[in-house]
């Protein structure tokens, strides 16, 4: 379920796999331009999360306040979340070949479940200092992916059925139900879903109800790779015109329940499934359409697309026991290494440009390590 995002523990493939920098995916077995949209979502996610921009941070690159529609970040976790959609038809295929069907499948999904979710909790607990098995970016994909995995071998038109219920119904219980206050109070402080958290919080699940708008959202991303795991001839039409469909989906109904990334609101969901529908045809276009001779111009962006999970979670760890608990005192004084190289930047270069450079500093580094993986043949995959 999970091995098209690049999930898998660290191994070297078999001598006969074929270079991902030579090949096509067409040749290989394997979707390029799905590796490419996922390696830029990564790429994106490192972008947003590390700009050291300060107070001149474009408004872009910063989550929008509630009520403020959407920004390009808010766009970004989206992405993610319809790449592993996205991946289902090509994993799914992968495990009928060997064999993997019936409660044999199941069981296979539910053990990488377990395996990422803990994966998940391991960045979490890093990050806030303290053990947690509570949900985070990881454990949301876990559950939506594998809620989604069980649905992967329904017709399209019936995954796409399934998304549109998930999602009604979640509009119905935001607009209509009373919890948290009066039926139809959406704000940030009062709102249903909210309510629901305060309940979940204790227990360390905050953000249990987003599985059900993101597990829609993982059933339009295998929806829309489909045709293009089936080679059908019409695919690039198809994909043209769900992304069109989806997109303008989203944008009306904006205007019964507006875009919220913290809610996940069923506009914001449709929308974004969209505009990811609508990269990744473009991808496709550019590196499997044809011969797929030009699938070496996407290459830059498949490394990181194809190690996905080390990808996130290395760069988070390195960040949190290197560059903010390792303290030098390189910039005058003792202080942690990251703000020191943020510090030599700006001096250098002033606030715009340091920081600039310190992000895409961080940014190519993390590339650079990404690139030695892929040319020794090592993948992370569960």
């Amino acid at each position: 379920m999970l091995d098209g995002m690049g999930l898998a523990l660290f191994s070297s493939p078999a001598p006969a796999a074929a270079s991902p920098q030579t090949t096509s995916g067409a040749a290989t077995g394997r979707l390029s331009a799905l590796d490419a949209w996922r390696g830029l979502t990564v790429l994106l996610m490192l972008l947003v999360n590390n700009v050291s921009l300060g107070n001149l941070t474009p408004s872009q690159l910063q989550h929008a306040p509630w009520g403020g529609g959407l920004t390009f970040t808010d766009l970004v976790f989206p992405w993610f979340l319809f790449c592993a959609g996205a991946a289902l038809p090509f994993s799914l295929s992968a495990a009928q070949r060997a064999g993997q069907r019936g409660w044999a499948l199941v069981g296979k999904q539910a053990q990488r479940t377990v395996l990422l979710y803990l994966v998940g909790c391991v960045v979490t607990s890093a990050t806030e200092h303290r053990f947690t098995l509570g949900l985070g970016v990881l454990q949301i994909i876990a559950l939506a992916s594998f809620c989604g995995g069980l649905l992967s071998g329904l017709p399209v038109r019936w995954r796409l059925a399934v998304a549109g219920v998930l999602l009604v119904g979640y509009d119905l219980f935001i607009k209509l139900s009373g919890v948290g206050g009066a039926a139809g109070l959406f704000t940030e402080v009062h709102n249903p879903v909210q309510a629901i958290n305060a309940l979940l919080t204790p227990w360390g699940l905050r953000g249990l109800p987003s599985v059900i708008p993101t597990t829609a959202l993982v059933l339009l991303g295998s929806a829309a790779a489909q045709p293009l795991k089936n080679r059908h001839p019409r695919a690039p039409w198809l994909l043209l015109g769900l992304g069109i469909a989806l997109t303008l989906l989203g944008w009306v109904w904006a205007g019964h329940l507006e875009f919220n990334k913290a809610v996940w609101t069923p506009s914001y969901v449709v929308y974004c499934s969209g505009l990811g529908t609508l990269g990744l045809l473009a991808f496709y276009l550019i590196a499997d359409a044809g011969s797929g001779s030009r699938a070496r111009w996407l290459t830059p962006l498949t490394i990181p697309g194809r190690n996905a999970l080390f990808a996130y979670v290395a760069p988070i760890l390195i960040k949190t026991y290197v560059l903010l608990d390792w303290n030098v005192t390189w910039a005058g004084g003792s202080m942690p290494m990251g703000r020191a190289l943020l510090t030599l930047a700006r001096d250098h270069l002033g606030l715009w440009g340091g920081g600039w450079l310190y992000t895409l500093g961080y940014i190519l580094a993390v590339w650079l390590g990404l690139a030695y993986l892929a040319r020794r043949g090592w993948l992370w995959k569960l």
